[in-house]
């Protein structure tokens, strides 16, 4: 007979029924029903849509912002929830039950999908588990709203060999992978705006060896002669605006963008951090400033890090007297370095430890791997976790506790560098200040990764000499693409990356209010994942489960961590077929 895990695999089935988690407004008392999921028919697909059965959810903290915020979340424009409610749960395995007509050409039931939830159509901001209902539900339908977007169909076709855990976990891994792929544009904009600012008094003999096609427009601000001339040789549309002030340079941004920003900037042979800080507040989303200049600032830089991450904004620099010489890929390196020293700041957190097992199972990644965490718990776990696989790597693995630590963690770098610094430093911890300190511990030509984010217009001093002087990286990522996702999937189906390592915490679908509770409070050090097939299983962690099921704890991985092989066990253990 076969087991119930394998049954579950082969169950089409539609009960009359779907038991669904709405929200209604701000706060956990508009979550679902008196506190429990509602029940509502589970309809007949339309020719353009699909019937899909939720087979996992995990939680993130983006759910608690929704929770938070209600309406006033930007993704939900305002909306009546009262009236026009919407589900969370984005981060979603999902089973094809049912095809509509217009579609059996390109799906067909029984396959599996995992979600690709940041979607765009027609320019708008949208999103699977925001605007549009998500999957904290057994059964619902996906239209238009996510199979016809501006990049296509927002779904991921899955493997059966892979966990339902594992291919939720796509998308929260599909984001740390997109922290390491080059988001900004590196490049100055074809039809964009370019302003270049000099130094009065500036005699270097600059040159502009290429990229100077891109633009349509140039703002001159006392630049060099010989600048000009190269600037006027293009025969585009020059702005002179000379003898600008600090404080002007706001108004010259209002006056000439519209308040959007330059696209791109080159600041030359700047030599007050204080006026480079104004100048950055002129760029672009996705804009550059390119810093030309070979004697560093008089300070370290206000840089605005909220932009960093959600805006893209890139700061590019040299210190050759060919402009050019700043941009390109080549230039601007976004990935961990090969056999270096990496820091990732709040490790313990889910996705920490997501970056923190991405730089230990990189065939080419980072040698030393220091993790920091305030946490004695989870740094408990930490060690648990991935010491084995340090080990087993071949990487050097160092646990940071700045609560208990003799000395800070700027002189434990220090000495484990030989006063060098990291090549890289990751920030998992949306704090300004961290931020700050975190710049402090890089190499001369190191980079800092800022993956938590923190408002616009949210500062931090950074040091914005090594940009140009040694080739610095500041770096930030917001979100994901379906290529992202796809190459996590890759690597979880080569065996380079074991993505479901993550789960702390698994629950039935009643155990969903529970679940984002515990992520509001930080009950458990990584990922929930509920399944919503699965009634009278509450939340529990691994722990928890491997001492009250015996049957699944044997099933777990080395350190206790969550397996393909569990999972089959919770669904033999815990799964009932539903009646039609």
């Amino acid at each position: 007979m076969a087991l119930k895990h394998e049954l579950y695999q082969r169950d089409l089935s539609v009960p009359k029924q779907t038991w669904a988690w709405n929200f209604y407004g701000a706060g956990l008392e508009n979550f679902g029903r008196d506190g429990q999921p509602e029940t509502l028919d589970i309809p007949e697909p339309g020719e353009d849509q699909l019937l899909v059965r939720i087979d996992s959810v995990g939680m993130c903290f983006s759910d608690v912002k929704i929770i938070k915020q209600g309406r006033n979340h930007p993704k939900l424009y305002n909306r009546d929830l009262e009236n026009d409610p919407s589900r969370l749960g984005h981060e979603v395995a999902l089973t094809i039950i049912k095809v509509g007509r217009d579609l059996k050409d390109k799906y067909h039931p029984g396959q599996r999908l995992a979600v690709q939830p940041d979607i765009y159509q027609n320019g708008k901001s949208t999103a699977y588990g925001y605007t549009i209902p998500g999957g904290l539900i057994q059964y619902h339908l996906i239209g238009p709203e996510v199979l016809d977007t501006d990049a296509g169909a927002c779904l991921l076709p899955v493997g059966e060999e892979m966990g339902y855990a594992e291919s939720s976990l796509l998308e929260p891994w599909g984001c740390v992978v997109a922290a390491y792929t080059q988001r900004r544009r590196l490049e100055p904009k074809a039809g964009g705006t370019m302003w270049i600012i000099g130094r009065p008094g500036d005699t270097r003999a600059y040159q502009f060896s290429k990229f100077l096609d891109a633009p349509t427009r140039f703002v001159l601000t006392d630049v060099p002669a010989a600048v000009r001339a190269l600037i006027e040789a293009t025969g585009k549309q020059i702005v002179e605006k000379g003898g600008l002030a600090d404080a002007e340079i706001a108004a010259l941004a209002a006056e000439l963008t519209g308040g959007s920003g330059f696209d791109d900037i080159v600041a030359l042979a700047p030599t007050s951090a204080a006026r480079v800080g104004e100048i950055a507040k002129a760029i672009a989303r996705r804009g550059t400033l390119n810093l030309v200049a070979t004697e560093p600032l008089d300070d370290l830089v206000q840089a605005d890090v909220g932009r960093l991450h959600y805006d893209y904004i890139a700061f590019v620099g040299t210190d050759s007297s060919d402009i050019a010489a700043a941009y390109g890929e080549a230039r601007n390196r976004c990935e961990l370095r090969a056999g270096g020293t990496a820091v990732f700041i709040g490790a313990g957190g889910p996705m920490g430890q997501m970056h923190v097992q991405r730089a230990i199972e990189m065939p080419t990644g980072p040698q030393t791997i220091v993790a920091t965490e305030v946490s004695a718990d989870r740094i408990a776990l930490l060690k648990q976790s991935f010491e084995p696989l340090a080990k087993a790597h071949g990487r050097d693995f160092y646990l940071f506790n700045p609560m208990e630590a003799a000395e800070s963690i700027y002189d434990f770098v220090m000495g484990l560098t030989d006063g060098a610094g990291a090549d890289d430093v990751v920030v998992s911890v949306p704090v300004a200040k961290l931020m700050e300190e975190a710049a402090t511990l890089m190499k001369a030509d190191g980079m800092l990764v800022l993956f938590a984010g923190v408002p616009n217009g949210t500062y931090a001093a950074v040091d914005l000499s090594k940009v140009y002087l040694h080739n610095a990286q500041y770096t930030g990522t917001s979100g994901l693409t379906i290529e992202d996702q796809a190459q996590v999937m890759a690597r979880a189906m080569d065996g380079s990356l074991s993505p479901e390592r993550v789960v702390a915490a698994v629950g039935g679908l009643e155990a969903a209010r529970d679940g984002i509770e515990a992520v509001m409070a930080g009950r458990y050090p990584g990922k929930i994942v509920i399944f919503p097939q699965i009634h009278d299983l509450p939340l529990m962690g691994l722990d928890e489960l491997k001492a009250s099921y015996p049957e699944i704890g044997a099933k777990l991985g080395e350190g206790d961590t969550w397996t393909r092989a569990a999972e089959n066990a919770l669904l033999d253990t815990f799964w009932q077929p539903q009646e039609g």
